[in-house]
């Protein structure tokens, strides 16, 4: 059995381009789908956020609004209320060290945009993972919490790896288009990461050593089948 620290945002409200708060937090399929994977496989999930607040799901990824029907819905709240114990005292990720664990996992929503990005604590945590080679997975706007690895030289500890996220094609189809602050496939690229995308709204996941990530909400499970792959390797 492996140790798994999910770090998951504790933001519910997204400063947009127009200076406006417009609601937000995690994505439910993206913990839902991804917590009961890597549980079922064996692993310890550990649950961690800034401060140790309590995460709330984004209101549209349990709707219609999100593209989310009714049955997907009702399997992903059921699972979150199964959790509700964890998701209710997560861990302080200041307090946490990457040395405790095999592996991180950070799953999206527009939340993560807020304040995983922006987050020193998480950037070294990521940084002192890699350097150690212990899996470091993220998923859709998961993925733009790697920024927050970023040196005071600048330099960003992803630079030159292959990673997916949430595409600039899927946030102007299904996201926040223009009103989104920024553009996580295009900050990635900005800061050198190499960026691969498949079709809008496939399941699409890369793997470049230690480094999983999954483009999408539709990746969710499959993100977190490979790093249970990853881990099983080692």
């Amino acid at each position: 059995m492996s140790k798994i620290l999910m770090i998951v945002s504790g933001a519910d409200t997204l400063k947009l381009a127009d200076g406006s708060a417009h609601p937000t937090g995690f994505w439910a399929e993206e913990v839902a789908a991804s917590h009961e994977v890597l549980r079922a496989a064996g692993h310890e999930v550990s649950i961690a956020t800034p401060g140790g607040t309590r995460p709330v799901p984004d209101p549209i990824s349990l709707d219609a609004r999100g593209g989310v029907d009714e049955d997907a819905a009702r399997r992903f709240r059921a699972y979150l209320d199964g959790i509700d114990a964890e998701l209710a005292a997560p861990l302080d990720l200041a307090a946490v060290s990457a040395d405790d664990y095999d592996a991180v996992y950070l799953p999206g929503g527009h939340a993560p945009m807020t304040d995983l990005a922006v987050s020193p604590a998480l950037g070294r945590l990521l940084t002192g993972a890699d350097r150690r080679g212990a899996v470091v997975a993220a998923l859709c706007h998961g993925v733009g919490a790697l920024v927050s690895a970023v040196g005071d030289d600048g330099a960003f500890a992803f630079a030159g790896r292959e990673v997916t996220a949430f595409t600039d094609e899927e946030e102007a189809q299904g996201g926040l288009g223009d009103r989104s602050p920024w553009f996580v496939e295009s900050r990635l690229r900005e800061l050198g990461a190499v960026v691969t995308t498949g079709p809008a709204w496939s399941s699409t996941v890369v793997e470049d050593g230690n480094l999983i990530t999954g483009q999408n909400p539709q990746s969710s499970a499959d993100t977190a089948r490979r790093v249970v792959g990853a881990l099983g390797n080692r």
